[in-house]
């Protein structure tokens, strides 16, 4: 949060290549002064860095949630990525190279697209409703509206929405292929959505665009045109948080769509670095910060995704 304020980048570190050669630039989540309490549960202490920024995201955002009744909330927990746990393969594929005989097996377990919520489930103690999804950088965005649904079918009461990722060479060296200036970058970030916000006021997640798949003939620019104009005029004291990432190549889809807005807007992964669908995450959370410190009265968050579709959602402060 405090590097989104001054609009200075992280310094990036150097990751070398498993055979030793071709850096990367990539952001790595340095180590924490005082290990985070959650990542003492015993379910957590092999597992991979991607749970592990899970796990401390999503306990943060639920600690931070006031239950309204005096009841336990029926919890559901949706998380999204689009790497997934890479390290484990990184490191596996390695040993193999070296010695297939002491291979980690870890491997296994560690790498399912499922291990971060199977993580998370087990830290909360259990939750009624599980889910996991995999995408581009707009499966957060996706995996709020799977929230929305359980929370309208009164499935839930309470659902915890977590984007997590790892850096890993092969990551980096995929991202910079888009182009070369590209740092890859890591963590996590979650929301908590409830169906009601009782006598608190607070936040509101008013909409969420169509998913705005691009293929075949369905360019990227004209996807993000038609995200664009899901969404409402611009008012007074709007926000907009896009997902440019400083490349003008890259951006240019989502900055054609956006070319006319008049007021205040905010691109994270400019300076966060390419945390693909945590990265995401974090423009919602910065979005809904905006909303909680009085800055803006409404925010709209854009996403243009790598390969997949553009799709948008919309927070005002109520």
């Amino acid at each position: 949060m405090k590097v989104l304020r001054t609009g200075e980048p992280l310094p990036a570190q150097s990751l070398v290549a498993p055979t030793g050669d071709r850096p990367r630039r990539v952001l790595t989540v340095p180590a924490p002064a005082v290990r985070p309490a959650a990542l003492g549960h015993p379910r957590l202490r092999r597992a991979s860095v991607i749970s592990q920024f899970a796990v401390a995201a999503a306990a943060e955002a639920r600690q931070r949630c006031a239950v309204q009744s005096g009841q336990e909330p029926r919890l559901g927990v949706v998380t999204g990525t689009h790497g997934a746990s890479i390290r484990y393969s990184e490191r596996f594929f390695g040993e193999v190279l070296r010695d297939p005989a002491t291979a980690s097996p870890l491997l296994f377990p560690e790498t399912v697209t499922n291990a971060p919520a199977s993580h998370l489930a087990a830290f909360l103690g259990g939750a009624p409703l599980t889910y996991s999804l995999i995408g581009d950088q707009t499966v957060f965005v996706q995996a709020l509206l799977v929230a929305t649904d359980w929370l309208l079918e009164r499935q839930v009461d309470l659902c915890l929405v977590v984007s997590a990722e790892e850096t890993a060479w092969m990551i980096a060296d995929a991202v910079q292929r888009f182009g070369h200036s590209i740092v890859s970058s890591e963590g996590a970030g979650a929301l908590v959505l409830a169906r009601e916000a009782g006598n608190n006021p607070g936040i509101l997640l008013e909409r969420i665009t169509d998913a705005h798949i691009y293929a075949g003939h369905v360019t990227k620019e004209a996807a993000a045109h038609a995200m664009r104009k899901d969404f409402p005029g611009h008012g007074p004291k709007e926000l907009l948080v896009d997902a440019r990432c400083g490349v003008p190549r890259v951006d240019r889809a989502e900055t054609a769509a956006w070319q006319d807005w008049p007021g205040p807007r905010l691109s994270p992964r400019a300076v966060l670095g390419e945390g693909l669908s945590a990265a995401t995450a974090w423009q919602c959370v910065a979005a809904c910060a905006a909303l909680a410190d009085g800055r803006a009265d409404a925010a709209n968050v854009s996403v243009v995704g790598a390969n997949q579709q553009a799709i948008g959602v919309r927070f005002v402060r109520v």
